[in-house]
């Protein structure tokens, strides 16, 4: 097993954006984040992780009703490991993406908050945010 320790964390990117769409009263719509992860290790520094968390929220391509916004978070933590087989190497990943998203949470309430929107709070997600990161050789992640 290896060690892992957070370092820091970075917000790479914070967009929001109004659609220009009049939401009557009681309307309602639909809104699905759609998060991405970049994983890097800098060659000189190979102990060091870097995990990107992205969210995304935009109207789709053929949706009649969408949010009256677009928002696009992104959130880079920074984490020391030891990890020298890549069993390891995976859980860090794992490890980091479950330390990091409670800020990407945070970050998009905060956002929606100060642009003067209701405040959009996304999902607690119990476990591995992505489904790669759920399964391993046909079973759950340890």
């Amino acid at each position: 097993m290896s060690k892992i320790i957070f370092r820091g964390i970075r917000v790479d990117d914070m967009l929001f954006h109004l659609n220009g769409v009049r939401m009557q009263p009681g309307s309602k719509y639909e809104i699905r984040p759609a998060f991405t992860r970049k994983v890097r290790r800098p060659q000189e520094e190979p102990r060091t992780l870097l995990v990107t968390l992205s969210v995304r929220i935009a109207r789709r391509e053929g949706e009649v009703v969408y949010p009256p916004f677009d928002l696009n978070v992104a959130i880079t933590g920074i984490f020391q490991t030891d990890a020298s087989s890549e069993e390891d190497r995976r859980k860090d990943v794992i490890y980091a993406t479950e330390f990091i998203y409670p800020y990407l949470r945070s970050a998009v309430t905060g956002l929606t908050s100060s642009c003067m929107v209701s405040p959009l709070v996304i999902p607690v997600i119990e476990g591995p945010l992505f489904p790669e990161d759920r399964e391993r050789e046909g079973g759950p992640v340890s």
